[in-house]
């Protein structure tokens, strides 16, 4: 019987799930005893987990769900609430909408199709400040829109993502009965995780077009990041082939990078989370012109400021 259903190499994301499922659980033993400065650490550890799972583990589970059995992908998408304290369920319609809209610019009435578009609480058909979008996207979530939607679709997964949220809100309630001095320490890194998620989804589409398919995302090829985060960085790739596994990305990449340039697909040299250091980052979230629409009016400095 076939385990894994796309990869053999999908046991790697497996195990880190696991993983950071057993860290949660490793932080609440250890709680009591460790010294201040390792909780800090663990807590600052915990919080660059949850980004690091959100992209790279979670994002590649929904994508293309790593078991081929259907039991194994529920029980797997419930430790990844747990571990993040969410439902993976919610988390994959809502990314759903966002390749529906692609991080697209408010229409008329000032609604995206992405829920998650750095436009959506833009001004002047610009993105967002990158302070609001992190700070406050984690409160933005509405899961009774989310529950009907999902309803619409399959009242089965409408059912598992509610207990996913009863799951973890249980688990997390739990951990305050057994200490509540653990709960409280451990909450801010909570948030400060999600918060770190929204960093780097904020780069992800930041001088993205996305009006162009092939420009839709923004690439970071820094390799380290690209090992740690299952090959996050191919965003724009993502983007135009949304259902491409993971471990093919760079292959891809390199059958249409020559395209890719030619359509002015924005690339950043540091990770996607530290965005905001790239030295090419425009002051405003507004894509490259394609390369041959430039050169007819742009002198070759222009070009490449």
């Amino acid at each position: 019987m076939k385990f894994l259903a796309y990869s053999k190499w999908d046991i790697v994301p497996v195990l880190c799930g696991l993983a950071h499922f057993a860290f949660v659980l490793t932080f609440f033993a250890v709680f009591p005893i460790a010294p201040w400065w390792l909780l800090v650490c663990m807590g600052f550890t915990y919080s660059v987990s949850i980004s690091w799972n959100i992209n790279g583990i979670s994002h590649n589970f929904l994508h293309n769900p790593y078991f081929e059995s259907h039991l194994l992908n529920r029980i797997f998408s419930l430790i990844e609430s747990l571990s993040m304290g969410f439902s993976q369920t919610f988390y994959e319609y809502v990314h759903q909408r966002h390749h529906m809209g692609n991080s697209d610019r408010p229409d008329e009435n000032g609604e995206t199709i992405d829920w998650l578009s750095i436009y959506r609480h833009g001004h002047d058909g610009e993105a967002e400040s990158a302070w609001s979008y992190v700070f406050l996207g984690y409160f933005r979530d509405d899961p009774k829109a989310i529950y009907r939607e999902i309803a619409r679709r399959s009242q089965g997964d409408a059912f598992w993502g509610v207990f996913e949220i009863a799951a973890f809100l249980t688990f997390f309630v739990l951990l305050g009965f057994l200490n509540w001095h653990f709960i409280l320490f451990f909450l801010p890194f909570y948030y400060f995780g999600h918060c770190l998620s929204y960093l780097n989804g904020y780069y992800l589409h930041y001088g993205g077009n996305p009006d162009k398919p092939i420009a839709w995302g923004v690439s970071s090829y820094h390799k380290l990041y690209n090992w740690l985060w299952f090959n996050n960085g191919y965003h724009a790739e993502h983007h135009f082939r949304p259902k491409m596994h993971w471990t093919k990305m760079d292959e891809f990449h390199r059958q249409i990078a020559e395209q890719q340039r030619r359509e002015g697909v924005r690339v950043i040299v540091p990770p996607h989370a530290l965005g905001f250091l790239d030295p090419s980052l425009p002051e405003k979230s507004r894509p490259l012109q394609p390369e041959l629409d430039a050169m007819s009016s742009s002198t070759p400095a222009q070009i490449n400021s």
